[in-house]
């Protein structure tokens, strides 16, 4: 049996040593395994008429090829937001177009599903199932697979945590460990200056690994994507926060999807696959605001990639080790349409189309003060996911 896999999104700390472990598993059981390099990309941009696209997207694996990878963050399979079910005019490769109506293609402001094309390229890669590893995008996109007849088994990852159906993803202890180590270390120039100092995290519409970051790295006030929030109202609190602090500095941390009262959040850029435009900013607003609010003068930092960069830690180690071997023990007992997770502190797997049937955010009511703009530690320390 042949075993593709591929990673999808944003990368994340604990990628690499799950390819290793699902190369290192599948072998062991008598299996091949290739790489699709660039996400779905790969699977779209194989071009069966051009030998020298699968050198470019496709790699045999075997163990000496993921030998080390483990030590790396990142993904070696390269990452990409493409969803071949909705690709964009000026995103077909030429050799889809039709060449007998360029005019039309070039026209066309609708998107195209190149599905059918990638079925046709998983028969001719001859590759009997399917590892996709990725957040809710990329893994809605391996359920339409599955759906279409191709056997799926779905590994989730997202820094954000927020994939339905899963207590845990791979990458998020990762984030919130960097996200505690910097907003530590801020503290000093924060400190030194006697200032405020805004940070901003990653966090589009969930801001879980915000608010743990926060509240493991006890800054004075945490804004999620969740919860809108009043800039006179946070102004009045940190300025409290600072003087009552001894060093006179005071610590605030803001979800990139956060945004104030009646406001919008802070996008930019064209969308992409998925319909999603860049975030970042909200960091630079909500400084400028406090400091004409509270006279204070402020630093702002982002931390965005930096977040995610580097080598995973002890426990996406484990989790993305342990997801890859339930994946391959899936595939080889002939299941399909499943998506590996962690609930209730055990291993598990679910049916792929609950990625799809809800979302996954930050239980406002049960985790956080939205009045203080603070998580409620009492309830935090109770929560499952919190004790892996």
């Amino acid at each position: 049996m042949k075993i593709g896999i591929l990673t999808g999104g944003g990368d994340v700390p604990g990628l690499n040593p799950c390819i290793k472990s699902v190369v290192n598993r599948a072998v062991d059981a008598g299996h091949e395994v290739v790489g699709i390099r660039r996400g779905w990309g790969g699977l779209l941009l194989v071009n069966q008429d051009d030998p020298s696209t699968m050198d470019k997207y496709i790699l045999p694996l075997d163990k000496n090829a993921v030998r080390t990878i483990d030590r790396t963050g990142g993904t070696m399979l390269h990452t990409s937001r493409t969803n071949p079910g909705k690709v964009k005019p000026d995103a077909v490769p030429d050799f889809l177009k039709d060449p007998e109506h360029p005019e039309a293609e070039a026209a066309d402001s609708s998107t195209r599903d190149f599905t059918p094309h990638v079925l046709k390229n998983l028969e001719y890669l001859q590759i009997d199932r399917l590892i996709p590893i990725g957040g809710d995008d990329t893994l809605s996109y391996g359920e339409r697979l599955h759906r279409e007849g191709f056997p799926v088994v779905a590994i989730p990852k997202t820094m954000d945590n927020d994939v339905y159906g899963t207590d845990y993803c791979i990458g998020f202890s990762t984030a919130v460990t960097r996200s505690v180590q910097f907003i530590h270390q801020l503290r000093t120039s924060a400190g030194s200056h006697e200032r405020i100092a805004v940070i901003e995290l990653f966090g589009r519409n969930s801001g879980e690994t915000s608010l743990i970051s926060s509240y493991l790295a006890g800054v004075d006030r945490a804004l999620i994507s969740e919860v809108p929030f009043d800039p006179e109202r946070l102004a009045d609190l940190v300025a409290r926060d600072k003087k009552t602090n001894p060093s006179n500095y005071a610590m605030v941390t803001v979800s990139e999807g956060a945004h104030m009262l009646g406001g919008k959040v802070v996008e930019y850029g064209e969308t992409d696959a998925y319909g999603h435009r860049k975030l970042g900013g909200i960091g630079e607003i909500t400084g400028e605001a406090l400091k004409k609010l509270t006279g204070e003068n402020i630093i702002t930092q982002r931390l965005a990639y930096l977040m995610r960069s580097g080598a995973p830690d002890a426990l996406d180690l484990m989790v993305g080790t342990n997801y890859a071997h339930l994946a391959v023990d899936l595939i080889v007992s002939g299941s399909s349409g499943r998506m590996v997770a962690l609930r209730d502190g055990a291993y598990t797997h679910v049916a792929m189309s609950v990625v799809t049937s809800g979302v996954k955010r930050v239980d406002v009511d049960e985790l956080y003060d939205a009045q203080h703009y603070r998580p409620k530690v009492r309830h935090v320390l109770g929560k499952p996911m919190f004790l892996y």
